[in-house]
């Protein structure tokens, strides 16, 4: 995986009203380590860069609504912030599961090493010199 794949830029819509929202919000985000944000194109857009080991849309967002802001509920918005929730959650557990589980990984030695397999000579060793 490129490292820009985990790079991040999304809209945040928020509803028509109350109005203002997108100047409060920046005021919020401005000062988090690894996020960048700025007005989008539109009056009621946001746009932030992040990395996505560091935020998700749906934490960002989650945090906005729990603050009292209020995001665009249009069919639209809705479909494009579900696939964006979807394909960061699993890109975040992809990017864990590639990560090196030594513990697992000395636990299954362990296992092999006592499982009876193919490669064992069940010959007593004293027979085994026998000629």
């Amino acid at each position: 995986m490129r490292p820009c794949d985990l790079e991040k830029d999304r809209e945040i819509v928020f509803h028509d009203l109350p109005s203002g929202q997108v100047e409060r919000a920046l005021s919020l985000l401005e000062g988090m380590d690894g996020l960048t944000a700025m007005a989008g194109p539109a009056p009621n857009q946001l746009r932030v860069r992040y990395n996505v080991c560091e935020y998700t849309l749906e934490g960002l967002e989650s945090a906005l609504s729990s603050q009292g802001f209020h995001l665009d509920n249009s069919l639209l918005s809705k479909i494009k912030r579900a696939l964006a929730y979807f394909c960061e959650s699993v890109q975040r557990r992809n990017i864990a599961a590639n990560e090196p589980d030594i513990k697992s990984q000395q636990a299954f030695v362990k296992v092999y090493e006592k499982h009876l397999h193919g490669d064992r000579d069940e010959t007593p060793e004293e027979w085994r010199e026998y000629k």
